[in-house]
């Protein structure tokens, strides 16, 4: 049985989270190989638009295995519970999301998007072509059911934020913020 504690998130909002030390010391740890950062920020780069895409607390979009639900048990002050959707501390988590979001994305990363794990980039080499690989993508979304968090996505720009990089119709360039703390 695991613990609650709460932490405060960039937005200011709390947000409840599950100490599962013990259950993620007694799991195996998953093999399944997260992409390389530098090559998606390389693929993302020097794109005409780009739109990044959010998904609305996408962990808790994917359902446990249900006989794995009891594992997940913790308690509070008034009762017991466990988690049907999988939970964000679990070890293999960010594996298993990045699992289900290679499968249901196979045929968009690398030609039209980059995915790690939550984050998500569509990119276009021609303005007139984004919306078309939107809608695409956006397909895929809507036949595996997923949601968007629309506070989160940002459409059709020249540039952004993505792994920590700046990336531009230009290439990579230097983040703001990075800048800031050098100088």
């Amino acid at each position: 049985m695991a613990n609650v504690v709460l932490g405060k998130k960039s937005s200011g909002k709390w947000r409840m989270c599950v100490d599962y030390t013990d259950l993620n010391k007694a799991c195996p740890k998953d093999s399944y190989p997260l992409p390389s950062i530098d090559r998606l920020v390389d693929g993302a780069s020097g794109h005409a638009l780009l739109s990044f895409l959010d998904v609305y607390s996408g962990y808790n979009q994917i359902l446990m295995y249900p006989p794995d639900e009891v594992h997940t048990s913790f308690i509070t002050d008034r009762a017991n519970y466990c988690y049907k959707v999988m939970p964000f501390s679990l070890k293999n988590a960010g594996t298993t999301y990045q699992r289900l979001m290679d499968k249901v994305f196979h045929q968009q990363i690398g030609r039209n998007m980059e995915v790690y794990i939550d984050d998500m980039v569509v990119k276009t080499t021609s303005t007139g072509t984004h919306a078309a690989d939107l809608a695409e993508v956006f397909g895929q979304i809507k036949r595996h059911n997923m949601r968007l968090n629309p506070e989160k996505c940002v459409f059709g720009v020249q540039g952004g934020k993505f792994l920590g990089f700046m990336i531009t119709s230009r290439g990579i360039e230097a983040s703001p913020e990075k800048c800031k703390a050098i100088i």
